[in-house]
């Protein structure tokens, strides 16, 4: 029996069942595919730290699994075209995946069991719960989070499954080395990817800086390792599994003490979860412009407002220097986000999918449910009762960042620019 292993947003050995289902095989081929963005809203590819961060993991998760007798393939192209030449070649008889919500994944994975005639176990994904642990069938999953809440978070989340010891070889042959990130983590927030840093930073989080104990007061600071765990990066590309942070904020509270704040890094963990599982239900209708809730917004593209909105060079410093710390680190608050996104859909007018995009290609802790989830939050079109969410910036400023300090720091305060240029092609033509 020779199988493969497709690691997608699975990326660790511990806790993780696909990888772990394939002790009877003869050999193992454990392939990951770099993500190609599909290029719209005017944007492709990944940005630098992104890049930087899926790197650095992939490099950890290789010497890990070299550790186990194995080794990762690190191929560029679609799943549609890669796997099925790997089967061929190798011979394989038998493919495992992690479940990875998201509508282009569900046609690839779609295509490749129509397509292949062996077969394609998709296991559990990174989530609290499997989809037979939930208490509702998906089609009637709650719209919005409270009831979803409610139902799900007295639930018994089963304990993490432990450290593979060994697995089945590679097939024979020479594996590439992954190419090196030409960027290295900007030192404002220096989050390196792999297991070993998401398992020191919930470590130091949780239990040695006892952090989690003030977590909801601290939470909505700007910077990073301010008040924020940070979890995100590592639970978006599987470092860590959920189950284990959850586990880990149930020991806090069984040894030490718990408060509000404790259940709160639970209670954002609910976020998470609600927001995946929504991802599959909604499925196209994430990416549309009404999104799930069918409501077409007013809204335009313009591109030069997109542009400076993009390179932090708006008439808003504190919305610069939100954009600015985005690019230069991979990451931006939760509060940070609502008043980006805000600025982007309620102060310019623009399609939010644009900016949906432009955080799509530049987030270390991207993830298609929380980060479109979310955009359709503030766009009013999304799993919201209210209709949507406008962020005022000059409130914002004063509660959080009311001495200008974070604003200063990332370069906020740009030249006043006209809200639009004119020049030769905008003149009326003449009609005499």
């Amino acid at each position: 029996m020779r199988h493969l292993h497709w690691f997608q947003t699975d990326l660790r050995l511990t806790d993780n069942p696909a990888i772990a289902s394939h002790s009877a095989a003869d050999s193992l081929l454990c392939v990951f595919l770099m993500p190609k963005p599909r290029p719209w809203c005017n944007l492709n590819g990944l940005g630098p730290q992104r890049d930087r961060f899926l790197r650095e993991s992939l490099q950890e998760l290789r010497e890990s699994l070299q550790a186990v007798g194995q080794d990762l393939m690190v191929l560029e192209g679609s799943p549609e075209l890669v796997l099925p030449d790997l089967v061929a070649r190798f011979g394989i008889t038998e493919i495992s995946t992690s479940f990875t919500p998201g509508f282009y994944e569900r046609q690839a994975l779609e295509y490749l069991q129509q397509k292949l005639s062996i077969p394609i176990e998709v296991h559990r994904g990174n989530s609290l719960f499997s989809r037979s642990e939930l208490p509702f069938e998906l089609s009637d999953m709650p719209k919005v989070f409270s009831p979803f809440r409610k139902q799900v978070e007295k639930l018994v989340i089963k304990t993490p499954n432990s450290n593979l010891s060994h697995l089945p070889p590679p097939p024979a042959g020479q594996f590439d080395a992954i190419p090196v990130a030409g960027t290295a983590p900007n030192p404002a927030l220096p989050l390196p990817g792999g297991r070993q840093a998401g398992l020191r930073r919930a470590r130091q989080f949780i239990f040695d800086q006892e952090s989690i104990t003030t977590y909801k007061q601290t939470r909505n600071c700007l910077d990073g390792l301010d008040g924020s765990s940070t979890f995100s990066p590592w639970l978006a590309n599987g470092n860590l599994s959920v189950r284990e942070v959850a586990h880990d904020i149930f020991r806090f509270e069984r040894e030490r003490v718990t408060n509000e704040s404790t259940y709160w890094l639970y209670f954002e963990l609910l976020w998470r979860e609600f927001f995946y599982w929504r991802s599959v239900v909604d499925d196209k209708r994430l990416f549309l412009s009404g999104g799930v809730a069918r409501k077409v917004r007013g809204c335009t593209f313009e591109p030069r407002a997109f542009a400076r909105w993009c390179a932090g060079d708006t008439e808003f410093p504190l919305v610069n220097a939100l954009m600015r710390q985005l690019t230069a680190t991979g990451w931006m608050s939760n509060r940070g986000r609502q008043i980006a996104a805000s600025c982007l859909i309620s102060e310019m007018g623009i399609d939010w999918r644009f900016g949906a995009a432009f955080f799509e290609k530049h987030l270390i802790d991207y993830d298609v449910g929380s980060n479109y989830g979310n955009w359709q939050y503030i766009a009013g079109v999304g799993c919201d009762p209210r209709g949507g969410r406008h962020f005022h910036i000059k409130k914002q400023t004063e509660q959080h960042d009311p001495q200008g300090v974070f604003t200063t720091k990332w370069g906020g305060h740009r030249p006043s620019q006209p809200p639009y240029i004119t020049d030769a092609a905008d003149w009326p033509l003449d009609h005499r």
